[in-house]
């Protein structure tokens, strides 16, 4: 070999180790660094249904919509699970981003008609997002693909029960001096309010057979020692002013009275991103997180409106009327939930709603990553954080904040949450299974 050709060879291979070399530590940016579509239409769902706001129970319903739609829009481009509800049916090279981000866009915008501009600007930027990695090909049928899987679940949904909304329902009230009033909900301060979506307890599961599949047995007969136990506890620990509650103890009552489905997806998405789950993945995890939240929500609403159980502010007030030689009256006695605006929720105590939704979040959560996994949750109640070492240790601490705020009886809690782990478990294993499994 000559020299010149030598000294040209040896250009050539400097220049291509300086070319490898820059790529390795400036690498140009791909199509797996930008934002997973779910995780960020998660986040904007969270923000439109407290932009709306969404009560809890009417939430679960909403972001079953929402994630159950992404779902089978991403698995329907390249099946790995059974669909929830569409069959998979999209062109094989749909983008799958593309797909989750129409399909969200779509839902959120015909629950949210208000928001409907603010959700398209942020639907146009994913997809402008997206084009800069995918073809106009993809990118196109993807959205296609996304609009008529989002139609189709709002279509089917939508004959669920949610509509037309009932007659008001107001328990016993009218006949309170009537001994059939006793143990019996009517509305209660602050705002009175008829009961919360007395619907949802006869409403179509998106998974369960029937919302009475896992029906909870009647709470504490009245003049039972149980029963004495769960009052006196709540009196005493529930109450407005002269508590024996710590700061943090009456403090964790008001950051836990957010929003259930809105503090798991926060939960769930933070994880998400620890671990590194892919798109699939998290189009799976979320949608079996809400859907699972959903039915939670219509099994807990079938034994409130079955059972139609009066609050702790009713029965401490009444005391005297239950036959309950250990449950002393008193007659002024106010919770101290009431440091928030609404006071005590509008519809039956038993069981809790927030424990058997959040029950049902935390057994899927831990049936994902482990029970013994650390998380953080916000509020959108109250600033700072609450860490957890486990997801049953921050159930264990709803439960103590739905007693210490003064508005559930120890049981409804504790059974709440076994209904809501029986839901979870029966959704895990009938709905969204792997195509192997």
């Amino acid at each position: 070999m000559s020299v010149k050709n030598r000294s040209f060879l040896n250009a050539t291979l400097f220049l291509i180790t300086l070319f490898v070399g820059l790529a390795t530590v400036n690498p140009t940016p791909a199509a797996a660094s930008a934002p997973d579509p779910v995780l960020q239409w998660i986040g904007i769902m969270n923000d439109a249904v407290l932009t709306g706001a969404s009560s809890p129970l009417a939430s679960t319903r909403i972001t079953a919509l929402v994630a159950g739609s992404m779902f089978d829009a991403v698995n329907g481009v390249h099946p790995q699970y059974r669909a929830l509800y569409v069959k998979p049916n999209a062109p094989g090279y749909a983008s799958r981003r593309a797909a989750a981000v129409q399909a969200a866009y779509v839902v959120l915008s015909a629950v949210y008609p208000a928001q409907a501009g603010s959700l398209g600007t942020k639907r146009d930027a994913s997809i402008t997002a997206i084009s800069a990695t995918e073809s106009a090909k993809s990118v196109q049928a993807g959205v296609a693909w996304g609009q008529t899987v989002a139609s189709t679940i709002l279509s089917i949904r939508s004959t669920d029960g949610i509509s037309p909304p009932p007659p008001p329902f107001v328990g016993v009230l009218g006949m309170e001096a009537s001994a059939l009033a006793v143990g019996v909900w009517r509305p209660t301060p602050l705002l009175n309010a008829t009961g919360a979506g007395p619907q949802f307890a006869t409403m179509t599961p998106w998974v369960l057979t029937r919302p009475s599949q896992f029906r909870l047995p009647p709470p504490n007969a009245l003049i039972s020692p149980e029963y004495a136990a769960d009052y006196n506890e709540v009196k005493t620990m529930g109450v407005y002013s002269g508590s024996l509650r710590t700061d943090d103890q009456s403090e964790l009552v008001l950051f836990w009275a957010g929003n259930a489905a809105v503090i798991w997806n926060r939960v769930a998405s933070e994880i998400s991103v620890s671990r590194g789950l892919s798109l699939t993945e998290n189009a799976h995890l979320f949608a079996l997180l809400n859907v699972t939240m959903a039915d939670a929500g219509i099994a807990c609403w079938d034994s409130k409106y079955r059972y139609v159980f009066w609050r702790p502010i009713t029965a401490i007030r009444l005391g005297d009327t239950d036959g309950n030689a250990s449950t002393d009256p008193d007659t002024g006695w106010t919770p101290w939930l009431d440091a928030l605006p609404s006071g005590t929720p509008p519809h039956p105590e038993y069981p809790s709603g927030h424990s058997t939704v959040s029950g049902s979040a935390a057994y899927v959560l831990a049936a994902a990553f482990g029970d013994n996994t650390a998380f953080s949750v916000i509020s959108e109640i109250r600033p700072g954080t609450r860490s957890f070492a486990s997801f049953s240790a921050a159930v264990a601490e709803i439960a103590d904040a739905r007693v210490f705020g003064g508005i559930h009886f120890r049981t409804s809690c504790v059974r709440g949450n076994a209904l809501g782990q029986s839901v979870a478990a029966y959704v895990s294993s009938h709905a969204m299974l792997r195509l192997d499994d």
